[in-house]
């Protein structure tokens, strides 16, 4: 079953350099990403990202070992290896937050807010969004959320940014607690050069602030 174990070896500790150059945490390692292979960053808004491009290499690289590694069940095994790469660190992230996390590192977000902006006049628009945050640990958590702009807007356009025109939103999630969190602004744009006039936005990014961290999500 095993032709090589020097080639199954090399090809765990490879998974394990690339896992651990794109550790999905605390912050959300694929924001700004333009371009992605798995879980690594091609390029962004300043061109391509030569540590992603090494990882992509080194992975492929790993599966191949694999690959060489076994004599039989080659195919199963990588399906097998993608699967548990794939769940792996949000496996780990989540037993981390549940035991030893404290603060905002034991939020977590299922990246599935969306916000959504209307034209009321010249210098207004309606702002909307909602989102679920999930506090794992045993004690509350307050903070400060901040709305990231999405790096696929053209012309340095501001849209769910736009939100943090009514800010500071301070928020506190109880011990244990998942919170739906809805907000709903009249947003003074005014003073905002570049902005959109209306549009929805799915899977928006933001930033939690407390007083020793910040978390990208």
């Amino acid at each position: 079953m095993i032709r090589s174990k020097v080639a199954l070896i090399s090809s765990v500790v490879l998974l394990g350099i690339c896992m651990f150059l794109f550790f999905p945490f605390p912050n959300n390692v694929l924001f700004q990403a333009r371009s992605t292979f798995m879980s690594f960053p091609i390029s962004n808004q300043d061109g391509y990202i030569l540590l992603g491009i090494i990882a992509s290499v080194l992975f492929i690289m790993a599966i191949v070992l694999l690959a060489i590694g076994m004599k039989k069940y080659r195919l199963r095994s990588i399906v097998i290896v993608l699967i548990v790469y794939a769940f792996l660190p949000n496996i780990l992230i989540t037993m981390y937050q549940e035991t030893l996390a404290s603060g905002i590192k034991a939020i977590s977000y299922d990246a599935n807010g969306t916000c959504n902006f209307e034209y009321v006049s010249e210098d207004f628009l309606n702002g909307e969004c909602r989102l679920v945050l999930h506090n794992r640990s045993n004690k509350a958590v307050t903070f400060e959320l901040e709305f990231l702009d999405s790096f696929f807007m053209e012309d340095e356009l501001r849209m769910e940014s736009l939100m943090n025109l009514a800010g500071p939103h301070q928020m506190t999630i109880g011990a244990n607690q998942k919170k739906s969190i809805y907000l709903k602004e009249l947003l003074n744009v005014s003073d905002v050069l570049k902005h959109i006039h209306g549009g929805t936005s799915n899977g928006i990014h933001v930033k939690l602030i407390d007083e020793e961290s910040t978390r990208i999500f």
